[in-house]
C-alpha cells in the first residue's frame, strides 16, 4: 500500500495535486473535514459525538478523528492506499495515525510536503477568494495568522517524520504539471 501524507500551508496547491495523485495511484483521499461531515451525515455513533462537539464549538478530539479513519480503513482494506489531507496536524495525531496503520501492517510510506514562501500564499489566498467565495480568503489579516499557525504547529510534525526518513519537501511554486512530476518522483523512491 502507498500510504501518503500531502503537507502544506493554506494556498500550497494540495488540492491541485492531491487530485493529481488521486488519479494517477488510484489512492483513497481521506480529508478529515470530508469525513467529519460524512460521518455527521451518515449518523453514526461517531458522526454524532462529533456533531455533539462541534455544535458547542469544542474541536473534534484525536480518538473520534482517528475512529473514523480506522472506519475507512475498514472500508477500504483492498485499496491501493491512502492519501491523508488535512491530517495529522500534531505530533500526538501522527503517532496515533501510526500505531493506528501498524495494526493493519502498514505505516506511512511518505510525507510530501509543498514549500511555498509566506507572500506567495498571501496571494495565491487572495486571488483564490475573489473566486471561490470563502470569507477566510477574503481577508489578508486572516489567511496571514492561517499561515502562521501553520507554521507554528505544524513544522514539528514534519520533524516527527523527517527522524523516520520519510519526509520530501517540494518547491510548490511552478507549474502544476511540473511539481506533479517531482512529487511522482519522490513517490517513487519510497514505493
Amino acid at each position: 500500500m502507498l500510504n501518503l501524507i500531502l503537507f502544506g500551508p493554506p494556498g500550497a496547491g494540495k488540492g491541485t495535486q492531491s487530485e493529481k495523485i488521486i488519479s494517477e495511484y488510484k489512492l483513497i483521499h481521506l480529508s478529515t473535514g470530508d469525513l467529519l461531515r460524512s460521518e455527521i451525515q451518515a449518523g453514526s455513533e461517531l458522526g454524532l459525538k462529533a456533531k455533539t462537539l462541534m455544535d458547542q464549538g469544542i474541536l473534534v478530539p484525536d480518538e473520534v478523528v482517528i475512529g473514523m479513519i480506522d472506519n475507512k480503513l475498514k472500508e477500504h482494506r483492498d485499496a491501493a492506499g491512502f492519501i491523508f489531507d488535512g491530517f495529522p496536524r500534531t505530533v500526538k495525531q501522527s503517532e496515533a495515525l501510526d500505531e493506528l496503520l501498524s495494526s493493519y501492517n502498514e505505516s506511512i510510506s511518505v510525507m510530501i510536503a509543498l514549500v511555498v514562501d509566506d507572500n506567495e500564499l498571501l496571494a495565491r489566498l487572495l486571488n483564490r477568494g475573489k473566486t471561490s467565495g470563502r470569507p477566510d480568503d477574503q481577508n489578508e489579516q486572516l489567511i496571514s495568522k492561517r499561515i502562521q499557525e501553520y507554521n507554528n504547529k505544524t513544522k514539528p510534525v514534519a520533524d516527527y517524520y523527517q527522524n523516520q526518513n520519510k519526509f520530501v519537501a517540494i518547491d510548490g511554486i511552478g507549474e502544476i504539471d511540473f511539481i506533479f512530476g517531482e512529487i511522482t518522483k519522490a513517490i517513487s523512491k519510497f514505493r
